[in-house]
């Protein structure tokens, strides 16, 4: 088959290299892309949020299937366009996507399917924020209600501070949804759905705050690793039941199945398992980490859950390589204030040569000379795949050491509480 992956980031390269490593995928081709995929694809110029545009892209390469990667077209409506123009699509539909578009609207799918979740109130005033924050009291959690590219979220224990983001995200012309806060190690689980069906991939757990320690504000997410040892054997198969199902049989009994990968994001609490939010497509970093271990090829799968046909897919249940798999990502100088571009960037064949070692591109670019050089924000990860998490992790710090960008920073920490076995699933109460 021929295959057409939209985005520009670090996730739609992770999904590039997939495809890539499925014999019957034929041709991968990227719109817009990164260096990164430029040097092992064709690249397409595009605005991904065009639908006109990626329809008549996904025409002139005759795509088997598009693969819609951000979740900006998506809620744009770009999956309706290519499905009504024919074409087989992994994403959902416009409507499905007000599933991570408003988060309000979560909450009202959720209710509906008596799905757990934080108690939450949507405010529309700084009276209604300000009885919000102290029903549930600190720590604070305010999310602004629309797309903010994961850092939308402010969890403090300084009323004001909740109070200030609250009202930034008014003066935007936005709303917030205030949640009580959930305590309890977090959990990532993409689910692949083909609107009625559906099947897990490997859980992970990814890294928001921009510095060690989990310090400094939130970002797109600074670093993952999969699997999750410590979490209980029938994790995946509670989330399906309890999540994942309920969630995708609310929206196809409302007119609006949901088709592509429903993203959750989970806390497990001493009162069991919470979604703290939905996403509709891979999150990135996790992305990374996860399809690095997938063993199954990913083409034929998606293509069956594009066509709604994964129950009879041959391809199940996945297959998955027996390492664990680290992802530390490098940003650039600034981020997630600001974001810093054009430097050049040095050892990434000496990092990519490394045994386990792969390096993914996000926001990279060429100059007039040729060279790499970072395009602003998260540039690039380093995934290593290892017998052990230690050994992972020291083969990604070993790939960070090697590349040069300057000003550019990244987490030490990455994993480093799992490794030292300090991640624990809570006792459950009995409330």
């Amino acid at each position: 088959m021929k295959t057409l992956v939209i985005g520009p980031g670090g996730r739609e390269h992770a999904i590039v290299r997939a495809l890539l490593r499925d014999p019957a995928v034929q041709e991968v081709h990227a719109a817009p892309g990164n260096a990164g995929m430029a040097a092992e694809v064709p690249v397409h110029p595009l605005d991904t949020n065009d639908a006109a545009a990626t329809v008549e892209l996904a025409r002139s390469l005759s795509a088997d299937l598009v693969v819609i990667g951000p979740e900006v077209p998506l809620v744009a409506g770009v999956a309706d366009a290519l499905r009504e123009a024919g074409f087989a699509v992994f994403g959902p539909s416009a409507r499905a996507a007000v599933l991570e578009g408003s988060k309000s609207f979560a909450k009202e799918i959720m209710a509906a399917a008596q799905v757990p979740t934080a108690a939450a109130h949507t405010c529309f005033t700084a009276g209604q924020v300000t009885a919000a924050l102290e029903e549930f009291g600190a720590p604070y959690v305010v999310k602004d209600d629309g797309l903010a590219a994961g850092k939308g979220v402010v969890v403090t224990q300084d009323q004001q501070e909740a109070a200030e983001h609250a009202a930034a995200c008014f003066a935007a012309g936005g709303h917030v949804v205030i949640e009580e806060f959930l305590d309890g190690p977090e959990v990532s689980l993409f689910v692949l759905s083909d609107g009625a069906d559906v099947v897990a991939l490997s859980p992970a757990q990814d890294f928001k705050r921009i510095f060690d320690g989990d310090q400094g504000p939130n970002t797109g997410g600074m670093g993952a690793y999969t699997p999750l040892e410590w979490l209980p054997d029938d994790f995946v198969e509670e989330v399906l039941e309890t999540v994942a199902r309920p969630v995708v049989q609310e929206l196809a009994l409302r007119g609006t199945p949901f088709n592509g990968v429903l993203y959750c994001g989970l806390a497990v609490t001493p009162r069991g398992i919470r979604v703290i939010e939905f996403n509709v497509r891979f999150g990135d970093p996790e992305t990374q980490s996860v399809l690095a271990r997938l063993d199954s090829p990913l083409g034929q799968v998606l293509l069956a859950a594009a066509n709604g046909q994964l129950a009879g897919s041959q391809h199940l249940p996945l297959r998955w390589k027996p390492q664990t798999s680290v992802n530390v990502v490098v940003a650039s100088q600034g981020y997630p204030q600001t974001s810093r571009k054009g430097d050049v960037i040095t050892g990434l064949e000496r990092a990519a040569a490394l045994e386990g070692v792969s390096v993914v591109h996000a926001g990279t670019a060429f100059d007039q000379q040729g060279q790499v050089v970072a395009d602003g924000g998260r540039v690039l990860s380093v995934v290593a795949l290892g017998h052990t998490l230690d050994q992972a992790r020291e083969r990604a710090y070993a790939g960070i050491q090697e590349i040069g960008l300057e000003g550019s920073q990244h987490r030490t920490d990455i994993a480093a509480r799992a490794a030292r076995g300090d991640i624990t699933v809570p006792a459950q109460s009995q409330e």
